[in-house]
């Protein structure tokens, strides 16, 4: 019974005061600072999911010494480090010793990377911001430090999605040409007397292209979040104020 009672002290000691300011209001998602918040984090998601998990493969048709039309494949895979990825060989014998290991051309880590770990930073500062304007939304309201720091944050992330956006769509553009029919004269094994090398097919890159729309309509969405999030702010308030208030000097009457 001491235990239980204790254990009972503890609780209500320690829980009770943090969620004393706990005031749940759904509300909230009927105003843009919340519906728009709600349309960020369902973004961001589409955006890592449909670029972080994609595989793919280019193939080529191959024909050499003592082989006709073998086909020769390369997977590849988010991240897209295309360098180390190395197509199969013709036949055991290599083509009677003409071909010789052939990799893909460019390594686009950095940008896809960029871009997927954004939008997942992004989606977890969603959850909070939402757990927040929901249930602490008068504690948000009365400390000037919280909008002010959501309005730097929302800047700062508008401008990361205009950048990684545009490095992952640069990056993409380099990969379908590093995977397409392209690659086929930079093959030095293609070149070997008695070989040829045609280009098959690669796999279809929709999701990627997906990805990136969702990049731009997150910069659009957070770039005018930024107006929604500097209305709860005392920069906002202080700009109504003067606005509104008297001029200095005053209104001269007629004679």
């Amino acid at each position: 019974a001491v235990d239980r009672w204790w254990c009972g002290f503890l609780l209500t000691a320690v829980v009770s005061p943090r969620m004393a300011g706990l005031r749940v209001d759904f509300g909230l998602f009927l105003e843009p600072l919340g519906f728009i918040k709600v349309l960020e984090w369902i973004f961001s998601i589409f955006a890592f999911a449909t670029c972080g998990g994609f595989q793919g493969e280019t193939t080529l048709l191959v024909s050499c010494k003592g082989v006709v039309n073998k086909t020769v494949t390369a997977a590849f895979a988010y991240p897209f480090r295309l360098n180390t990825v190395v197509f199969s060989a013709p036949d055991p014998k290599r083509c009677g010793g003409t071909w010789t290991d052939v990799y893909l051309v460019g390594n686009f880590s950095s940008s896809v990377q960029f871009f997927v770990t954004l939008a997942v930073l992004v989606f977890l500062y969603c959850i909070a911001a939402l757990v927040v304007y929901i249930g602490y939304k008068h504690v948000y309201q009365q400390n000037s430090k919280f909008p002010l720091t959501d309005l730097a944050i929302t800047v700062v992330i508008a401008f990361l999605w205009l950048v990684s956006t545009f490095a992952w769509a640069k990056a993409l553009a380099d990969i379908k040409m590093s995977t397409g029919a392209s690659i086929i004269p930079g093959i030095e094994s293609c070149k070997a007397p008695g070989t040829t090398c045609r280009f098959a097919s690669v796999t279809s890159m929709g999701t990627l292209n997906v990805s990136v729309v969702f990049g731009l309509l997150n910069m659009v969405l957070w770039g005018g979040n930024v107006w929604f999030v500097y209305k709860d702010t005392n920069l906002h308030n202080q700009s109504n104020r003067i606005s509104q208030s008297p001029g200095i000097y005053p209104t001269q009457r007629g004679i």
